[in-house]
């Protein structure tokens, strides 16, 4: 079983995917990968949206519920969403603890800066598990003028380590770098003893992390910092298809697909 304690002592690399259903969470479960983060990511992976920004605690708490009902061994991570943290620190406690007491998570995820630390701290003394999350926050994505990679200069690039180091020193107990130059994603890696884990930032973090539909080949068009390693997407629409051809021409359902009681009707 990994534990946030086995995490912060892995010597291998650390494998995270998303999940957001019962049905993915278990196959990622049963391929052994480390963490499963319920990431906002499901707003534009599964809700139709075009960023995380409208998504609510009510769709993450009910993806993180389908995900721990599927698994049992697997460390489950929830993202909290757009301003369900850092308004008040009361609502942000109960929002982040309820994602553990009703959800079954084992930690959450924050989209961090200076305004995290305290929470970080705060979160950590109350038992709930974080990892912090720098470089491309998407949920600032207005604030930082798109999903662009952020780190690129020397002074934007030591932001990042302090900051790295303060939410370590806050409790944090593993950090997702997300859209940073290599070198960057190596002197973070370098600076802080909780594990990196990368997300576009180069082969030198202690783990990687992918979104699900990436990963699988499901997306319409793939980050250039992510990989497709199947191509599920192609395997679907041959398959729907192959469906439709079926009904159409009333090969489906045949005599194996159906039944009779025998009756005089």
């Amino acid at each position: 079983m990994t534990t946030v304690a086995s995490i912060r002592e892995q010597d291998e690399a650390i494998t995270v995917l998303t999940a957001y259903d019962a049905a993915t969470a278990e196959l990622v479960e049963a391929a052994d990968i480390d963490v499963i983060l319920v990431g906002d990511s499901l707003g534009n992976a599964t809700l139709g949206y075009d960023s995380t920004l409208p998504v609510t605690m009510d769709d993450v708490a009910r993806a993180t519920d389908a995900v721990t009902r599927a698994t049992d061994d697997t460390l489950v991570v929830t993202d909290l969403p757009f301003l369900s943290y850092g308004v008040e620190t009361a609502q942000s406690l109960e929002n982040a603890g309820r994602l553990l007491k009703e959800s079954g998570a084992q930690a959450v995820k924050i989209e961090s800066g200076p305004h995290t630390v305290d929470l970080t701290e705060r979160l950590t003394q109350l038992g709930i598990p974080v990892m912090a999350h720098l470089g491309l926050t998407p949920q600032h994505v207005h604030g930082i003028g798109g999903y662009t990679r952020q780190g690129t200069t020397e002074e934007r690039a030591a932001e990042i380590i302090d900051l790295a180091e303060a939410h370590q020193a806050a409790g944090a107990f593993s950090l997702v770098l997300e859209h940073v130059p290599r070198e960057v994603g190596k002197a973070v890696t370098e600076a802080v003893e909780m594990p990196v884990i990368g997300i576009g930032a180069g082969p030198d973090t202690d783990g990687q992390v992918l979104v699900i539909d990436d990963a699988v080949g499901l997306s319409a068009s793939v980050p250039p910092f992510a990989a497709a390693f199947g191509d599920v997407r192609t395997e679907m629409r041959e398959a729907i298809e192959a469906y439709r051809d079926a009904v159409v021409s009333g090969s489906f359902p045949a005599e194996e697909h159906s039944h009779s009681e025998g009756l005089d009707l």
